[in-house]
């Protein structure tokens, strides 16, 4: 990997780590900050496909509603490749959901699709998912 490269995957990864410390301070100007507004989003709850930022945006208060007060929102692994004006991460995530009954672990998988756009790393795409069960 050239340093060129390395470079820009140390960029993604300050990135990434900011938008998940936003998560946790619930601090949606910075969960949206490096964010395109044409920004695009897969997620387990519905609606699979958030387009755009607002509808992105919209997303966060379901989160947050099954959230603890200070959300747990934890990398435990992540992967950076990055190209010269494309990149993407990928990344298992854990996080606490609060239900009726109590609380429990969730660990999911996270894709996050980036590019570079006037000299700046943005967040073009995220993809959570869970392994199906039977």
């Amino acid at each position: 990997m050239t340093t060129s490269r390395r470079n820009d995957a140390d960029q993604i990864r300050q990135l990434i780590e900011q938008w998940v410390d936003a998560v946790r301070r619930k601090d949606m100007d910075g969960i949206l900050r490096h964010h395109s507004p044409d920004f695009i989003m897969f997620d387990v709850p519905p609606p699979l496909q958030s387009r755009g930022i607002e509808a992105y945006r919209h997303t966060w208060p379901l989160f947050f509603a099954a959230s603890p007060d200070r959300p747990v929102f934890d990398i435990v692994d992540l992967e950076v490749t990055a190209g010269a004006d494309v990149a993407f991460a990928t990344a298992l995530m854990r996080c606490i959901v609060v239900t009726k009954t109590g609380s429990s672990d969730l660990d999911f998988r996270l894709t996050i699709c980036f590019r570079k756009i006037a000299g700046q790393w943005t967040f073009m795409h995220e993809h959570h998912s869970i392994p199906a069960v039977d």
